[in-house]
């Protein structure tokens, strides 16, 4: 059975994501708010939900949510509303689906991430990794975060990057500005001007385009990466 996975927008430029074998429950991952969840899942309660970190953005609905469904919840062990907390290297199995935990620190202390495996691989990446960009480093370092993207090199080029953010279009302007347009570039930034223009989210995208078009991910050391980030925060 195939896998289906969904960006459902919320606020200004959040996604909820949602994941699910063909015909199976609902997995919802970061739904900060609980009215563009409900509208997708109606009277089915999901199988479980994830969180990627406490920021109020991705678990506002959290309460909501698991008032009406009484569903389980995953996430980092300081999150209100997680029953179920997760530690990097875990491993969890939700309703035909596998998921690998990662601790990513960097944009906070407590970010996990979720690699979904199978024959659908894809990577929940709430605010660790954008594409064409990285989450701003509230409280952790960069050095941290290099640590953290290091965890994604054995994924596959296959693997679809699910951040928790439309903010592509603002990244790849801004990796423009360093003055280094590629083809690969090029291509991605004119692939999301027709994406945007229709109305349509810019993501997922594979891992595979991000290794060759995201400074962030391609950056060498950490010292590179933080000099990446001051940039961008100051574009």
């Amino acid at each position: 059975m195939s896998v289906d996975i969904r960006p459902v927008p919320a606020f200004q430029d959040n996604y909820v994501w949602f994941v699910r074998r063909e015909g199976g429950p609902w997995v919802v991952i970061d739904p900060g708010e609980a009215a563009p969840a409900e509208q997708v899942l109606g009277t089915e309660a999901p199988a479980a939900i994830l969180l990627t970190h406490h920021h109020g953005d991705h678990v506002g609905g959290v309460a909501t949510l698991k008032k009406r469904y009484d569903v389980p919840v995953y996430g980092p062990s300081d999150v209100a509303g997680v029953d179920h907390p997760l530690k990097d290297g875990g491993v969890v199995s939700l309703a035909g689906l596998t998921f690998r935990v990662m601790a990513t620190p960097g944009h906070t202390l407590d970010h996990l991430c979720y690699a979904l495996e199978g024959e659908t691989p894809a990577l929940f990446s709430g605010d660790t990794l954008f594409s064409g960009g990285s989450g701003r480093l509230f409280e952790g370092s960069a050095g941290q975060l290099f640590t953290s993207f290091r965890q994604f090199d054995d994924l596959s080029d296959e693997t679809l990057l699910c951040p928790g953010h439309e903010y592509t279009q603002g990244n790849l302007k801004f990796i423009a500005s360093l003055g280094e347009k590629t083809p690969a570039l090029e291509a991605r930034m004119v692939e999301v001007a027709k994406l945007r223009a229709a109305g349509r989210p810019s993501v997922p995208v594979p891992l595979g385009v991000e290794r060759q078009t995201n400074p962030f991910l391609m950056a060498r050391t950490p010292e590179e990466l933080a000099r990446l980030r001051k940039q961008k925060d100051q574009f």
